[in-house]
């Protein structure tokens, strides 16, 4: 994988490794700060389940690592596909089932870095 690519790919991870953060420890102080506008209760209520979506958001994270790890550049750039795809496909189902402003937030970048990842 050359050198774009994986900056790019780096980025994405990055982002879900915040999210994994996020929802798994820190969902009721920066949670609050990116959701404004609910209870506190809210937060208190759901979170386990922001727990859970935090671990899903580290296992895209761990694929997208994984890819930069591969040495065969192949297997690097289909790992990587893989795993933006899985991302992308999260990103719109939560834009259609949640908050549009999830597409723009995690499917539009990672659409970026896979146009740039099988482009370069």
């Amino acid at each position: 994988m050359d050198l774009i690519p994986r900056i790019v790919v780096q980025l994405i991870a990055a982002e879900h490794l915040y999210i994994l953060w996020m929802e798994m420890f820190a969902w009721k102080t920066a949670g609050k700060k990116m959701l404004p506008g609910f209870e506190s209760s809210f937060f208190e209520e759901t979170r386990v389940m922001a727990a859970n979506q935090g671990l899903y958001n580290g296992f895209l994270s761990a694929g997208l690592i994984w890819s930069l790890l591969v040495r065969e550049g192949i297997w690097a750039d289909r790992i990587s596909v893989f795993f933006l795809s899985c991302v992308i496909i999260a990103g719109v189902y939560g834009a259609l089932t949640s908050s549009k402003t999830i597409f723009f937030k995690q499917a539009l970048p990672a659409i970026a870095a896979l146009f740039i990842v099988i482009i370069i």
